[in-house]
């Protein structure tokens, strides 16, 4: 029931775009905008076997190259063990 009630209280997407084109215009509506520095691109080394075995997967899955499919799948990789941290997070808390 909680999840009605919050789904409820969000204004809708129109909403959400009328306020923000009456904002637009208005400089004090805004925030100071946020400076992102991009990370420095790190190289890692595989083994020459675990690569070939690698490469031939990406050709598989019809990559055009395989650092492509290796930041596909490590990309997935992280992105599952994410998810089961703030799982397990959650599940300690409470």
């Amino acid at each position: 029931m909680s999840g009605a009630k919050n789904k409820a209280a969000r204004p809708s997407e129109q909403a959400i775009d009328e306020a923000v084109a009456l904002e637009a215009g208005d400089g004090l509506a805004w925030e100071s905008p946020v400076r992102v520095k991009r990370p420095k691109a790190t190289s890692v080394s595989i083994p020459s076997e675990l690569a070939a075995r690698a490469a031939f997967l990406a050709n598989l899955h019809r990559e055009s190259g395989l650092d492509g499919w290796v930041e596909r799948v490590l990309r997935e990789r992280v992105e599952l063990e994410e998810r089961a941290f703030r799982r397990a997070k959650k599940e300690l808390a409470s």
